[in-house]
């Protein structure tokens, strides 16, 4: 650590998000930045009473020289770091469970493009920080009122206990699976093999080399165009399934033995529908983007869902507040409560998908027979600036008021109708505003689509 940082007083106030710190290295994300950000963090969670934090990193290019950068400023105000050094944000949230030690910072960009980076932190036991934690952090960074003192560092292999934690905690049955799994050269590429090998299956890896600039595809398994390449592989070695991760291995992506993407709100009927009768909760989580699919079979299967604002560190956090056996949101992000602690993993994700393909002679599609069908796209972006999109979104709200439809504003503006809804919101990783509209059938939806399309354009200008 004998590199030399300067605080900046000049941050991006951009940068700080709904959900985590993101930006572009080095234009408005560099090294100086996760210093000054370094030195604010411990400080702040000194001040909450604690004096150590974990530490962690991706596998972009730019994460170790942050996180070097980063591990400095925490130490320079007195404050100890356990440096986990490359690991999946899974790898350290669980580093932070089995240590015990609620205060740390994964330098990651999750799912964006290979030039971003970014930190996600929490100062405490209430997880990730959130909405206005974030923006109250970028005041107190602009103070400069840093501590100052010399903190140790401490190295932490957290795999064998990661390892450990999966190792007894799926039944695998007596159907051998082939599955195909694709890291997108992201984090997980460096230990998805010694993983999924500790389970009955035929893998086949592909996108394998760890590799930060993610040269085969963009690592975000919940767009489909991603998934080109996996849906090639299964079919060519007619596997069972096709798994994929993001960046950072806290997203699952899926593929069926038919070249079929499986979004993960569908995903999520499999899994209910396995755990409802083996919980005593019966209690859901979904975020606004989810399909009326999946609150159909909760409510058919006799349990009770709760639709949440998007976002990890919301989602998440309401699963843990709420002691809920199983949650997620559209984006990929999944929490299993049942038998794993409640955080998110990709991996495991998959894995709770292959114990019940290997328990069963039914495929992945047969597995979601019967659920009500309706018909949707892609969520679309629009960009729009930082500084206009909120406002934006709010005039399209007062349309909806306008035209007396029935709508919710726990995120955005999500309208519903008796064939199909249309939610509008802003995007909190990027200058976006993001749309995604469903219907019963294709006709309605285009119709959907062609209202709010209209209204949004007419509105972000």
């Amino acid at each position: 650590m004998d590199f030399n940082y300067n605080y900046k007083i000049d941050l991006d106030k951009n940068i700080f998000r709904g959900y985590d710190i993101r930006g572009v290295y080095p234009e408005n994300l560099d090294e100086d930045t996760a210093y000054t950000i370094g030195l604010g963090f411990g400080t702040h969670i000194q001040k909450l009473g604690f004096k150590k934090c974990v530490v962690g990193h991706d596998n972009r290019l730019s994460s170790p020289s942050l996180y070097l950068a980063l591990i400095k400023g925490i130490i320079s105000t007195g404050c100890d770091v356990v440096a986990l050094d490359l690991c999946t944000t899974p790898m350290y949230y669980y580093a932070c469970i089995k240590l015990g030690i609620p205060s740390g910072v994964m330098v990651t960009a999750s799912h964006n493009p290979k030039d971003d980076n970014g930190f996600k932190f929490a100062f405490d036991e209430k997880g990730n920080c959130k909405g206005q934690e974030i923006q109250d952090f970028y005041n107190e960074l602009k103070e400069a009122k840093f501590y100052k003192g010399i903190g140790n560092i401490e190295k932490v292999n957290i795999l064998p206990d990661y390892i450990e934690l999966y190792r007894n905690n799926l039944t695998f049955g007596p159907r051998r699976l082939k599955v195909v799994v694709d890291p997108a050269n992201g984090a997980t590429a460096n230990f998805a093999r010694e993983i999924y090998s500790l389970y009955p299956m035929d893998l086949i890896m592909i996108n394998e080399l760890s590799d930060g600039t993610f040269p085969n595809h963009h690592p975000d398994p919940c767009i489909e165009d991603n998934l080109s390449q996996l849906k090639n592989k299964v079919l060519e070695v007619g596997a069972d399934v096709g798994i994929s991760f993001d960046g950072d291995g806290d997203r699952l992506g899926v593929i069926t033995n038919t070249g079929k993407f499986i979004p993960t709100d569908i995903y999520m009927i499999i899994i209910i529908r396995d755990i409802i009768n083996k919980v005593s909760n019966k209690t859901f989580l979904y975020d606004v983007k989810c399909s009326k699919s999946l609150s159909d079979e909760i409510e058919k299967l006799g349990g009770k869902g709760i639709c949440y604002r998007t976002g990890n560190s919301y989602t998440k956090a309401k699963v843990r507040e709420d002691n809920l056996p199983f949650g997620g949101e559209l984006s990929g992000h999944v929490y299993f409560n049942d038998r794993w602690p409640g955080f998110d993993s990709g991996m495991y994700a998959g894995l709770r998908l292959l114990e019940i393909l290997s328990n069963t002679d039914k495929s992945v599609e047969e597995l979601l027979s019967g659920i009500n069908t309706y018909y949707s796209e892609e969520e679309e972006k629009y960009h729009s600036d930082d500084n206009i999109k909120f406002s934006v979104v709010d005039k399209i709200k007062e349309y909806v008021i306008s035209k007396g439809y029935s709508y919710t504003d726990i995120d955005g503006v999500r309208v519903s109708f008796p064939d199909g809804w249309a939610l509008v919101r802003c995007s909190n990783t990027g200058p976006n505003i993001t749309a995604r509209f469903e219907a019963t059938s294709r006709e309605r939806l285009k119709e959907i689509q062609d209202e709010f399309r209209g209204v949004i354009n007419e509105y972000n200008k």
